[in-house]
């Protein structure tokens, strides 16, 4: 039986420069992942009162 991934992707735009949202599927907390070249960063995305975007959690198993 295959693990499944902690992480999805939701959102990708871009080739050379790629902007990505990332959620975690244990926390439902929403990241930002920014590429360009060799270069890029993750941090968590933010809403307006500084606080982290969560999403609900969809199809965990207990």
């Amino acid at each position: 039986m295959a693990k499944e991934q902690r992480f999805e992707r939701i959102y990708s735009q871009g080739t050379l420069t790629i902007t990505e949202i990332w959620v975690d599927r244990e926390t439902g907390v929403n990241y930002v992942f920014h590429t360009s070249g060799n270069a890029g960063g993750m941090t968590p995305l933010l809403d307006r009162e500084g606080k982290p975007v969560i999403s609900p959690i969809m199809n965990r198993e207990m």
